[in-house]
């Protein structure tokens, strides 16, 4: 078991989506985002009714150290209410890759940096 772990999270747009990525990579929350550019179709339960939504799929590279800092960063980011961050542990992987996600990340040892707080918005 490793200590890395990949988050997933949805965005309504891809342009959202890049503006997330791009934040935790350069702040190395993340060493890698993907933004799965063609739209997910999400139904879900919000606030009492049955929704559906195209939606787009960040898989965010990350350790599991930093997932506080990067569940934080995505909620200042996202304009969803609530949104999605789950973060699934990699189990195994190539040691040159994992030795990448290392080498790419932040030292957990290194205080976050504050950031503000862009909107709530809604899902």
């Amino acid at each position: 078991m490793t200590d890395k772990i990949v988050i997933l999270v949805t965005c309504k747009s891809v342009v959202e989506g890049k503006q997330i990525a791009r934040a935790l990579v350069e702040e190395r929350l993340a060493a890698c985002v993907n933004i799965l550019e063609a739209p997910v179709r999400s139904i879900y339960r919000w606030k009492g009714e049955i929704e559906s939504a195209a939606e787009y799929l960040l898989l965010i590279k990350s350790a599991m150290p930093l997932f506080r800092r990067v569940r934080r960063r995505v909620q200042e980011l996202h304009s969803y209410e609530a949104p999605e961050i789950i973060a699934l542990p990699i189990v195994k992987g190539s040691r040159a890759y994992l030795a990448w996600l290392r080498a790419n990340l932040r030292d957990v040892s290194i205080p976050p940096q504050k950031s503000s707080r862009k909107n709530s918005g809604n899902r």
